[in-house]
């Protein structure tokens, strides 16, 4: 997996990139063909503002948080994703995908 971790008007820290890495580590855990992920933290005015995109076979699933705190846009970014990652993998678990059900209107 390829992790990139940019700023935008901010320095990335290596406490704020280990926080990343590990909070994101749990996402991937999820789904073992992550091909790439970046992650762009950036400050506008009293906003602190997240955004990550996930490179997976087929998609790319984007997700931004914006929050007071920067540590808190990450968490709520997270959480997100893990959601949006849960239910692309869910997707491609579903074997019935794509068949019709035949209705059949039963009398007595």
């Amino acid at each position: 997996m390829n992790l990139q971790i940019s700023g935008h008007h901010l320095e990335v820290t290596p406490a704020i990139r280990d926080y990343v890495t590990g909070k994101l580590e749990r996402v991937t855990s999820h789904f073992d063909n992550v091909i790439g992920v970046n992650v762009i933290l950036s400050v506008e005015k009293l906003k602190q503002k997240a955004e990550v995109t996930v490179h997976l076979p087929g998609k790319d699933v984007f997700v931004e948080a914006i929050d007071e705190d920067l540590y808190a846009a990450v968490d709520s970014l997270v959480d997100k994703l893990e959601r949006q990652v849960q239910k692309y993998k869910q997707k491609l678990q579903d074997h019935h995908r794509g068949e019709k059900i035949n209705n059949h209107i039963v009398t007595e």
